[in-house]
């Protein structure tokens, strides 16, 4: 039996935002927190030291637990590494992202993710066990990702970007507020009105995810620190064992997404060699120079925008118009290694990339960041030149 109510009258010193849930003998206390509230941390110390759980489950995946919790981590980020197994716009995402967050922590001066190492602090110092409860994150932004069509995926980019320029002062009262789960659930619910493939695997498949944890963590007392978001989501998806293979698989890859690579260079080429028959070799000389110059040049600006090295932004210009015949080959790749060449980041840039990506200034100034927006431009670049060159060149054959 679960209460989606708080049960606070065997322990009147909880909090009042802790949910307790009853179910298989076990009491499962979970701690609803603000991700940048001082009062969610001191929540979450009280809950345990009244409870001496036998666990304690904490909101966290081993990748983001190794990164809060290891201050090597980033020192040991191998950046060319990253450009070359495709994950150099992961990661930039999970930069912006986190961005946000550290903004917010620091106009209201709490670390983000301060409660959730209260917790892993707490079940040390009491002995107990601790659960990595949430799905691992490259899998949930996959999911997330994978299953966006083109027009959503674009909106998601602008949001994302929109997140980096984002000024606007949060006081403390507000994110207080935001304690209040109807609250939560109402921001939500507008933030993902739009994109409600984002809000299933990104906040639905989660709370399935997160409850089968909590129903599997052992000991007869546990305490989960989880998103006051998600406790809804918990309470609700507990009663029932959920296999979790079906949420952990990442998207198949669409056929048409093979068929639209290869395709698009099959066009232009066919497009250019048609030429031929129609205004000669002048014709075809022609769309070749446009083919060149319109990728190369837009390529080169996107590099250019990212602040890349002189060199970078010409490795941009000439990978462009050959990396967009070939799907295997981006020109992000090319002028992100060239970029990680001449300018390879120190340790130092790397211990300082979690307080650079706090400000739009950071994000360009720091090496590391900087060859990811190199990356992420230089293959924008490129894809506006492919559609701008290939359109010019059908208008003039046809």
């Amino acid at each position: 039996m679960t209460s989606s109510s708080p049960q606070l009258n065997e322990k009147p010193s909880l909090p009042d935002t802790v949910c307790h849930i009853s179910i298989m003998d076990k009491d499962i206390y979970l701690v609803g927190t603000a991700h940048v509230s001082q009062k969610s941390v001191t929540e979450v110390i009280e809950t345990i030291q009244a409870l001496k759980p036998d666990t304690v489950a904490i909101e966290l995946c081993p990748p983001r637990h190794q990164a809060m919790t290891r201050r090597e981590h980033w020192e040991q980020m191998d950046i060319v590494k990253v450009i070359k197994e495709k994950k150099a716009i992961f990661l930039l995402t999970q930069l912006i992202l986190s961005s946000f967050y550290r903004r917010l922590g620091k106009q209201l001066g709490v670390q983000p993710g301060a409660e959730m190492m209260a917790g892993i602090t707490e079940a040390e110092a009491i002995g107990a066990e601790l659960v990595l409860a949430d799905r691992p994150i490259d899998i949930t932004l996959k999911r997330v990702w994978g299953f966006l069509g083109w027009w959503q995926k674009m909106k998601m980019i602008f949001h994302l970007l929109a997140g980096v320029l984002f000024s606007e002062e949060i006081d403390k009262e507000m994110i207080e507020e935001m304690l209040e789960k109807d609250q939560l659930e109402t921001l939500l619910t507008e933030f993902t009105a739009g994109f409600p493939e984002v809000k299933r695997r990104l906040i639905d498949e989660r709370d399935i995810f997160l409850a089968q944890k909590l129903r599997q963590a052992p000991g007869k007392c546990i305490v989960g620190v989880v998103g006051a978001g998600h406790v809804k989501g918990i309470v609700k998806e507990i009663e029932i064992e959920t296999p979790l293979d079906p949420i952990l698989e990442l998207p198949p890859k669409s056929s048409w997404l093979n068929v639209i690579k290869w395709g698009i260079p099959a066009l232009i080429i066919s497009m250019i060699i048609a030429g031929f028959f129609v205004g000669g070799g002048q014709h075809t000389l022609e769309s070749i120079y446009i083919w060149l110059l319109v990728n190369g040049i837009l390529a080169a600006i996107g590099a250019a925008v990212a602040c890349g090295h002189p060199l970078t932004i010409l490795s941009a210009f000439l990978a462009a118009p050959l990396t967009s015949l070939n799907p295997m080959v981006a020109a992000g790749f090319v002028s992100g290694l060239v970029q990680a060449w001449i300018k390879k980041p120190t340790v130092g840039d790397l211990e300082a990339l979690p307080v650079a990506i706090t400000t739009i200034k950071g994000f360009w100034h720091n090496p590391v960041s900087r060859i990811l927006l190199v990356v992420a431009l230089s293959n924008l670049g490129s894809a506006i030149g492919t559609f701008v060159s290939g359109s010019w060149i059908a208008a003039r054959l046809f």
